[in-house]
């Protein structure tokens, strides 16, 4: 799967497409970022983590993460527990047919994991087994309607459609394998500990040199790492054992049971979850910053002028100068409060007194916006409408403006808004001056911005200064 960063970048990617309002403005994050160090990739982390500045999307990725590798670990210890199990109700009998155990023990998990290396040696596909995707599905886990949610389990489901997550199935498989032989080993040690076995053989058609050849190749490798196996005389002594047997006897085939669970079940198993895991690290899903979105966003950082004597700019749109009636006016707020009380006093310029002027209040939701426009519909007046610089002028705010537009009979001006506080970096100065020193900067680029979007509906503008 992706990094956790990765995620939290991808989250944002899907939920700024869909149109969700975040916390913090990711504009106001790119146009910050943009005079910052880093590689793209770094940067595009740092900007998810600062829109995302409460902590919510990754909260929601952290819970989801945190259920799927709960069922996993659950899971294991229930395959570890049902090995337990299974072997402590085999070793029952005092007397115990070695090969016999040896078969239950490693028979069926030699087989699949033969299987499992013939089949990736063969498999020449790319696609995650569709049942392991529809099992793991994070729509199990996490339940919500809200669009974080929703777009944090598609993003999951995605991520299991990766070719890389077959190695992530096998890596699984094998887990649960590990815990089932460890579950095994553990009931073996310890009915070993508290009870005292005797190992015995029992065969129809092979003999005893036939045994012994057997038992000499089935120990060779466990007799590698220090576990005893059992000499010639020993094993034509287990022939048909129906009693207890000299310890020591007992002990070599004991020590020889322990290894071979180990050496050809736990060591081939750990090889191959090894193996799975390297896979897995290597195809490992990577965020892709050829989608237009990152494109856009990392050209925008990298955005410079390149011989800029030689080219002619067309001059940027300028909002018409805004004219103030003579007649009674209504004063709004557009989502944003402002710090002085009488903010439009600069736009009025005095033409009017405060009896003259209504003040609206701030306009923000649904319900502002309608009981303004009903105002407007039965009151001719001339609109003054405060920006403040935080305001981006995108098309929800533009909609409104719109609106109110068709709505106000006298017209519609606009004041854009600064606070005088210049200790705060959140704090912006779009005044004239401003842009004159820095048309790069984000201000200047924001203050732009307003002027093509008042410049295009015909909406005068009346520029804001200190009182």
């Amino acid at each position: 799967m992706l990094s956790p960063q990765d995620q939290l970048t991808e989250l944002v990617r899907t939920l700024e497409t869909e149109q969700h309002v975040f916390t913090t403005d990711p504009l106001l994050v790119t146009e910050k970022l943009q005079a910052e160090d880093g590689k793209p990739v770094q940067k595009l982390h740092r900007r998810a983590s600062r829109i995302d500045s409460n902590g919510n999307l990754a909260r929601v990725l952290g819970k989801i993460d945190g259920r799927i590798k709960g069922i996993m670990i659950l899971m294991s210890i229930v395959w570890c527990v049902s090995g337990f199990l299974g072997l402590f109700t085999l070793l029952q009998t005092n007397v115990v047919n070695f090969f016999y155990v040896l078969v239950c023990l490693l028979g069926f998990h030699t087989l699949m994991l033969g299987g499992w290396l013939v089949m990736t040696l063969i498999n020449q596909g790319r696609q995650t087994p569709s049942w392991f995707a529809n099992f793991v599905s994070p729509s199990y886990l996490i339940r919500g309607k809200d669009d974080v949610t929703k777009a944090a389990v598609e993003l999951y489901e995605r991520q299991l459609q990766h070719s890389g997550m077959r190695w992530y199935l096998g890596r699984f498989s094998h887990q649960l394998w590990l815990a089932t032989l460890t579950g095994m080993m553990f009931a073996i040690i310890f009915l070993l500990i508290v009870r005292q076995y005797s190992f015995s053989w029992e065969s129809t058609l092979l003999s005893d040199q036939a045994l012994i050849g057997l038992t000499q190749v089935l120990g060779w490798l466990p007799s590698m790492v220090g576990f005893d196996v059992p000499d010639n005389a020993a094993i034509v002594q287990s022939r048909l054992v129906t009693d207890a047997m000299p310890l020591s006897v007992a002990r070599q085939w004991a020590s020889l049971l322990i290894g071979s669970l180990i050496m050809y079940g736990i060591v081939p198993r750990a090889l191959a979850w090894a193996f799975c895991a390297l896979m897995f690290r290597r195809k490992k899903m990577r965020l892709d910053i050829k989608l237009p979105y990152y494109q856009k966003i990392i050209n925008f950082w990298q955005r410079q002028v390149v011989d800029a004597d030689d080219f002619n700019e067309a001059p940027a749109p300028v909002a018409p100068k805004a004219s103030v009636s003579a007649g009674k006016k209504l004063v709004a707020l557009l989502e944003y409060p402002s710090e002085q009380d009488h903010w439009w006093q600069v736009g009025l310029d005095g033409t009017n007194n405060d009896g003259a002027v209504e003040n609206f209040g701030i306009v923000d939701d649904r319900d502002d916006m309608d009981r303004l426009t009903t105002y407007l519909d039965k009151n001719p007046v001339q609109v003054l409408l405060g920006i403040h610089s935080q305001a981006l002028p995108d098309r929800g705010t533009l909609r409104k403006l719109d609106r109110l537009a068709t709505h106000a009979k006298h017209g519609l001006i606009v004041q854009l808004l600064h606070n005088d506080r210049t200790d705060s970096a959140d704090v912006h100065d779009i005044s004239t001056s401003a842009v004159a020193t820095d048309p790069k900067s984000p201000q200047a680029v924001r203050y732009q911005q307003w002027q093509t979007a008042l410049a295009a509906r015909n909406i005068g503008l009346v520029e804001s200064r200190s009182l």
